[in-house]
């Protein structure tokens, strides 16, 4: 995974044992999802925030098209970010701690660097539509308090 130095492969008379240099691929993966999870979950929660103290029903945020459309994107690609970043860093791991190997046609194993970038890019991407989400957010809580507003002056006028 984007290593200076290869893996060296330890060869026996039976399997073959592959001694991989410190690396901290793992350590580092494991971060970034702590930190796409938090920031996640941060993006989600703020949608429902509370606006100027009063609370409005998740419904009236569904009533905007352009709301649930990247609603959903976010998740969607938040969802794929995760798996993007989870696949590679596990399968790292497995082959850090299995470093033993019976088929003696292939070299040593490492995981595929082009996910993590993906991940990387989709981590982004997520972040950015959970910042257009949470834009047409509040334009659906102004838009839902001036929908009461409009019903509350025409029911005073009859």
């Amino acid at each position: 995974m984007g290593r200076l130095h290869p893996e060296l492969p330890i060869l026996g008379k039976g399997p073959i044992i592959c001694q991989y240099p410190a690396d901290p691929t793992v350590a580092l993966g494991y971060l970034s999802l702590a930190f796409l999870l938090a920031s996640s979950i941060a993006g989600y929660f703020s949608l429902f925030y509370p606006y100027q103290q009063k609370s409005v029903p998740r419904g009236a945020f569904f009533k905007s098209t352009s709301f649930s459309i990247f609603f959903n994107i976010a998740l969607f690609t938040t969802g794929l970010a995760i798996t993007l970043l989870v696949w590679p860093t596990v399968t790292e791991q497995i082959h850090l701690t299995r470093n033993v190997h019976h088929n003696l046609e292939i070299a040593c194993p490492t995981t595929m660097t082009c996910l993590l970038g993906g991940s990387a890019f989709l981590y982004l991407d997520s972040s950015l539509f959970w910042l257009v989400a949470l834009m047409l957010a509040r334009n659906a809580q102004e838009d839902y308090f001036d929908e009461i507003e409009e019903n509350g002056d025409s029911a005073k006028a009859l």
